[in-house]
């Protein structure tokens, strides 16, 4: 078991090693075959581990980490129910989105490139779910910060690509400071940074100071999966390569902060004010960001707010309690929201790289497979029967309603028909809309075939996964807490109509709108509310006019008039003294003898001068 434990986190690693002894090369596709190898390989021996561990999990220390007094950090791994369902989760999607770069990515010079990158994440996703304790998590999560502004700012020429690696980078940074400071109150507080002897004593802790804790933990993980009021840099991130969005929208960085509630749930267990905010903050996320892909153009971004949506509803479920419910959602996105984003990868191909969906429309005849594909992940991601997102979706909603969280329920139930309306919004558009492409003499085609094989697997799990959900209940609650359901079997019947009700009339409602009579009138399009969505609340112009422009101005004034003729000047006097000095004392130095003997009388009247002083 311990080679396939190696196997699994270290083969991702061999691979951005590989790729980075090439990274300068002319681009080859070999490297992107041998890439997917590796990644392959480490999905593979986490499959196995998937089927091979038992309730007690593996264990295994690497190498005495950080040892000073009384601190003790291994360099260790846990491989129990919990980390194994992510690392499969993981590897499916990065092996996906590895086959898919090889075609995707084929004409970029930088290819190589990509895929040390593209590696590295998977690495540093696998250190994240893998470790043993929050130092090494911490570790991982740094990891896939770093990784991420790599891969966001991927073109880096691009001033707009630059700018949204940046923003994503800096404002994680601000959110993990809030972690790391719960990492230094565990410590300060339970004496080591083990999850298993942190849990086991969770119970014994004054609830201030858990509640604290929770806090702190939780506004690292509001950065990570982009819930408000730090959301914004997660639809700016699409300015990098569509795979990457695929790999962070799906099964990496944004799945971070949940699975970090969810692996610290005997914290969050016993501070339930604190797990109701959470699941309040996501219910808010959740319609909060379903709104702005009602009226957003961007094909990209579209797609990225639902991500925000339904990361709102996984913390809905882990901040009620239901753990693994929160874990069974993130598993069944993780497929359809990839699928997604590669599909709209070959869109964005078959379209010169144009992302406004007004400008698509008519392309089933072109892209068949490709637009299937992505109906069976709006499918999907609508909730309707009997695609995953049915199962985990409908599980959230009867979870709010079973704890009598009525308000968030509603707001649940009103995301699921925004959803459904949004995410077929943009189905009909591109693929069955007007074909507006026909004036511009464009002609797109179908994805390259190793990028289609790719998507295959991903549509298939979009389709069964959610059967799965008694064995995987059975399988992660030998780790996770059980949820019981205490509502009768009529109610929750009478719910699940209503979901799917709201969801078909959703569908029906974006086939009314967007084929029968061509979308929203002008009148409508130039309303407040329109604007105000349109502009994502204006909040982007808020934190640039309150935020980036008054530190800009300060870091300005700093630079000018402090650091330029404060700090700078009062050095550069210093030295000019200095040299000044040194100038006229080089005089001495001249060489001649009747000069240096003056100078040595001009010394010795001193010295004697200074002896008689003192005899005074």
């Amino acid at each position: 078991m311990e080679i396939l434990i190696y196997i699994a986190l270290f083969a991702p690693l061999a691979a951005a090693i590989f790729a980075a002894i090439f990274s300068m090369k002319e681009k080859n596709i070999i490297t992107g075959v041998i890439n997917s190898i590796f990644i392959a390989l480490s999905t593979a021996a986490s499959i196995t581990l998937l089927y091979v561990i038992d309730e007690n999990g593996a264990r295994l220390n690497l190498i005495d980490w950080i040892n000073v007094g009384d601190l003790n950090i291994p360099f260790g791994f846990v491989v129990d129910r919990v980390s194994a369902v992510m690392m499969v989760t993981v590897g499916v999607v990065s092996t996906a989105v590895h086959v898919y770069s090889i075609g995707y990515m084929a004409n970029d010079k930088s290819f190589n490139r990509f895929f040390s990158y593209l590696s590295a994440f998977v690495f540093s996703m696998l250190i994240l779910v893998m470790s043993d304790n929050f130092a090494g998590l911490f570790i991982g999560w740094e990891g896939v910060g770093l990784c991420s502004w790599m891969l966001i700012g991927f073109w880096y020429a691009k001033d707009s690509a630059s700018w949204a690696a940046n923003e994503a980078f800096i404002m994680n940074r601000i959110a993990d400071l809030g972690m790391l400071l719960g990492i230094f109150m565990i410590y300060w507080q339970f004496g080591t940074l083990q999850y298993e002897a942190i849990f086991a004593a969770a119970a014994d802790i004054d609830t201030a100071i858990l509640q604290t804790i929770g806090i702190l933990l939780f506004i690292g993980a509001m950065g990570k999966s982009a819930q408000f009021p730090l959301h914004t840099w997660l639809a700016d991130a699409m300015e990098g390569p569509t795979p990457v969005s695929a790999l962070i929208h799906a099964a990496t960085m944004v799945t971070a902060g949940v699975y970090l509630v969810i692996r610290a749930n005997p914290i969050y267990t016993n501070i339930p004010d604190i797990g109701f905010f959470i699941a309040s903050l996501g219910a808010f996320v959740a319609i909060f960001a379903a709104l702005m892909a009602l009226v957003n153009n961007d094909l990209k971004r579209i797609i990225a707010y639902s991500t925000l949506s339904q990361l709102g509803y996984m913390f809905v479920a882990a901040g009620l309690g239901a753990y693994w419910i929160a874990l069974f959602h993130l598993v069944t996105h993780a497929y359809f929201k990839s699928l997604l984003f590669l599909g709209a990868g070959n869109v964005m191909h078959a379209m010169n790289e144009d992302l406004n969906i007004k400008n698509m429309g008519g392309l089933f005849g072109a892209l068949k497979i490709t637009a299937v594909l992505m109906i069976i992940a709006s499918v999907a991601l609508a909730g309707i029967y009997p695609f995953a997102g049915f199962f985990s979706k409908d599980k959230i909603l009867e979870v709010a309603l079973n704890e009598n969280a009525y308000i968030l329920y509603l707001t649940l139930w009103a995301g699921a028909g925004l959803t459904a309306f949004y995410s077929f919004r943009l189905i009909f558009i591109v693929f069955f809309g007007e074909a507006s492409w026909k004036e511009r003499h464009m002609h797109p085609h179908e994805a390259a075939k190793s990028s289609l094989l790719a998507m295959l697997p991903l549509g298939v799990l979009a389709v069964i996964a959610g059967f799965f959900e008694n064995i995987f209940e059975r399988f992660v609650t030998q780790i996770l807490p059980e949820y019981t359901f205490g509502i009768a079997h009529e109610t929750v019947s009478l719910m699940v109509a209503a979901t799917l009700g709201i969801a078909a009339f959703g569908i029906f409602f974006a086939f009314y709108m967007y084929i029968v009579r061509c979308g929203f009138s002008k009148k409508i399009e130039q309303s407040v509310i329109y604007k105000f969505l349109f502009n994502q609340y204006y909040i982007p112009q808020l934190y640039q006019n309150y935020i980036v422009r008054p530190f800009e101005a300060v870091a300005n004034f700093s630079w000018k008039k402090l650091d330029e003729k404060l700090i700078d000047a009062s050095v550069d006097m210093i030295a000019n003294m200095l040299h000044q000095g040194g100038d006229k004392a080089r005089r001495m130095q001249s060489g001649n003898l009747s000069v240096m003997l003056r100078w040595m009388v001009f010394g010795l009247g001193i010295l004697l001068l200074t002896a008689v002083f003192y005899q005074i």
